[in-house]
This record gives C-alpha cells, sequence and structure tokens, in this order.
C-alpha cells in the first residue's frame, strides 16, 4: 500500500502535459524530449498503467513494447502533421479506460489487447510528435515513456491486486477529471 501512495503522491505532482496539438512546436533536445512525459499527468498515468495492467493479461508480456512500437509511429504522424480530432479527450478517455480496467482487473485475449494499447499509444505518440518532432527530442521521449511503461510493468509485479485495483480506480478517477477539462 506504500507503493501505491507514493505512486500517486508522484502522479499527483505531475502537471498538464501540453505535449497536444495547439502547444505549439518545441524545438528542443534529448533532455526535454525525455523529460517531458514525466511532466504530463495524462502520459505518465498512461504509461504506468499500460505497464501495470499488462502484468494480469494471459500471454501478453509484450504488451509494453507494443505500446512503444505504437507511440513512435504515432510520434511519425504527427511529426508529418496528421491531426487526429478530438485528440486531448482521447487522450484523457485512455487514462481513464485503462484505470477502469486495472480497478476491475478485465483480463482480454492477447490480440484484442494488443490493438487496444497500440491505439491508446497512437494517441499520445501523435500529441508529442506535434510538439516535439526533432529525432532527438523523440529519442528522449521514446526513452523515458519506455522506463515508464516498464515502471508500472514492475510495480504491477509487486503491488498486492487489492492495491492495484485501488489504483486503478484512483488513475480512472483522475481520467475521468482530464476528459472533463479536455
Amino acid at each position: 500500500m506504500k507503493k501505491t501512495i507514493a505512486a500517486l503522491a508522484l502522479a499527483a505532482t505531475s502537471t498538464a502535459a501540453l505535449a497536444h496539438t495547439g502547444a505549439g512546436v518545441h524545438t528542443h533536445g534529448f533532455l526535454q524530449g525525455f523529460a517531458h512525459p514525466f511532466t504530463g499527468l495524462d502520459h505518465l498515468l498512461a504509461m504506468l498503467a499500460v505497464g501495470a495492467w499488462s502484468v494480469r493479461q494471459p500471454n501478453a508480456k509484450w504488451l509494453p513494447a507494443t505500446f512503444i512500437g505504437m507511440v513512435m509511429a504515432g510520434m511519425a504522424s504527427g511529426a508529418m502533421g496528421l491531426t487526429i480530432p478530438g485528440l486531448e479527450t482521447g487522450i484523457a478517455l485512455t487514462v481513464a479506460l485503462m484505470g477502469v480496467l486495472i480497478a476491475v482487473a478485465v483480463r482480454l485475449p492477447a490480440a484484442a489487447g494488443a490493438v487496444m494499447v497500440g491505439a491508446f499509444a497512437l494517441l499520445h505518440g501523435n500529441a508529442h510528435g506535434h510538439e516535439l518532432p526533432q529525432a532527438s527530442s523523440a529519442a528522449g521521449l521514446l526513452l523515458a515513456s519506455a522506463l515508464l511503461v516498464y515502471g508500472g510493468y514492475l510495480l504491477g509485479r509487486v503491488s498486492p491486486a487489492l492495491a492495484l485495483k485501488v489504483s486503478g480506480a484512483a488513475i480512472a478517477a483522475i481520467g475521468v477529471m482530464l476528459a472533463a477539462t479536455a
């Protein structure tokens, strides 16, 4: 339970990501790209949640890698100018849905889980691709994203089931609040 409280406290200190369309393109390098996912509550929670949820999925230890690969594809689409309607709301809803999946311990077939996680990652990556299209900042962002997803995976492995469910409920509630303000 202490680990869950510590993780939630860390998440609560994050601010809105502003890695989304309308925030403007930045010419930052590797370190700014690396720091970016840690400063946005929506991205931080989504990545941790994907990792934690994937632990409890049957035959899906590769879900974190799928998420990172699709974040990269989404970043490329954003850097090329593809605009996804409702992106802000969609990102917030991914946080809410991941929280619900953790809270109620939903288990999906491996293919369905991969498609869902891939779609979520595409949204998150697209938002980042609009703001951080440079290769150096994208590399930093991908490394940080991988650390967060695999960090969530490790938290999911060591957390008791009840603590994970409570964390999922908190993530879902934050996702709903983010969607309401998107």
